[in-house]
């Protein structure tokens, strides 16, 4: 194990577009880190950077107290899970797993040891003499991350390795991966566009965008926290509601831009008279009990989730969501009143999108 740490390392393959731009990350041995970014943003190239896959333009790569910026993949201590798998298919589950320990010229007993060692722990015993074609998608991938494991790597490097599975195989697998580094305590690098995954395996989570780490930050810190308007909008299922306006000069209320004006709870006077961005989550806007002043609402759409319902408005030009309990069905085509709770809400500036603390 050791500790992983890149220093403004940067990407451009023209030397004037960056893919990736100045980013500075430092990952604790035995550390869960997980980026997340829509496609396109740069986090699998990064992820090819560290391994050795992809040339750094600019900047380090330090894994331990070793500067591996110019290394050959093979000598920097990585190992890498892929997105397909990529199992050779002549040979055994044994023989995948023990392909890189051959290599390395190590005995044939002491591969049969550590192969038979991996396999048990990933429960992969009775498939070692199969090949990668008699096997399910997710034994294929636990293959792969044995392959990883019996290198006993200083850090591994997981590129979307759940993306080729079914739903419910998914959510099995995060929660093996989970054990997996429990048991393990190996440092990781793990990338996904999957929010889900990012939230529930990560220790602390790199959210990417344009090859910009908008936040770096625990699961909570970015869920609660928001560092921008971005990873506001791009975490979380539904997306936080994002709304640009004016808060009137009291505080009071806020103006959606060409729609309704919006009660707040108690005033937000640190912003009277700034025009900005509001933000705030469908599970935090709340139906207004009897007493309550609240703002208008008209249920436009419907989603029934089973255990909640989503009911969808529009406020201006903005779509605009409600989360509510099972049992709390709305007319659809019908109005009722929403508070904003004042410990719910987030505000950015509108033209850089970053947080505004009030």
């Amino acid at each position: 194990m050791a500790r992983l740490k890149l220093q403004t390392v940067s990407k451009s393959y023209d030397g004037k577009n960056a893919i990736i731009k100045g980013i500075d990350l430092d990952v604790a041995d035995g550390e869960f880190i997980v980026m997340v970014g829509p496609s396109g943003c740069g986090k699998s190239t990064l992820l090819r950077m560290v391994a050795g896959l992809e040339e750094t333009t600019s900047g380090d790569i330090y894994i331990g107290d070793d500067r591996v910026t110019h290394k050959e993949p093979k000598d920097r201590g990585v190992a890498m899970v892929f997105q397909n798998y990529a199992l050779y298919p002549h040979m055994s589950v044994f023989d995948n797993m023990a392909y890189g320990l051959k290599i390395r010229g190590l005995g044939k007993e002491l591969i049969r040891a550590k192969v038979e060692e991996v396999a048990a722990i990933l429960e992969l015993q009775s498939l070692l003499n199969r090949k990668p074609s008699e096997l399910s998608g997710g034994q294929r991938q636990r293959v792969a991350m044995g392959r990883a494991i019996v290198r006993e790597p200083a850090v591994f490097l997981f590129d979307e390795p759940l993306s080729n599975l079914d739903a419910k195989l998914r959510v099995q697998m995060r929660l093996e991966l989970q054990q997996l580094h429990r048991r393990l305590k190996t440092t990781s690098l793990y990338v996904t566009h999957d929010q889900v995954e990012a939230m529930t395996l990560a220790q602390r989570v790199i959210v990417l965008n344009k090859g910009v780490a908008e936040q770096i930050g625990t699961p909570t810190e970015i869920y609660h926290r928001p560092a921008s308007r971005f990873v506001a909008g791009f975490m979380g299922a539904p997306a936080m509601n994002l709304l640009d306006g004016c808060i009137s000069t009291d505080g009071l209320f806020f103006q959606v831009n060409d729609g309704p004006q919006l009660r707040f709870e108690q005033p937000i006077a640190a912003l009277a008279g700034k025009t900005l961005t509001l933000g705030i989550r469908p599970e935090h806007l709340r139906r207004a009990a009897e007493h309550e002043s609240g703002s208008d609402f008209t249920v436009n759409q419907l989603e029934l989730l089973g255990a909640d319902n989503l009911a969808h408005s529009r406020w201006g030009a903005h779509g605009v969501i409600l989360r509510l309990p099972h049992q709390d069905l709305p007319e659809l085509g019908g109005s009722l009143q929403v508070v904003l709770p004042h410990e719910n809400l987030h505000f950015f500036d509108i033209t850089t999108g970053l947080r505004i603390e009030p």
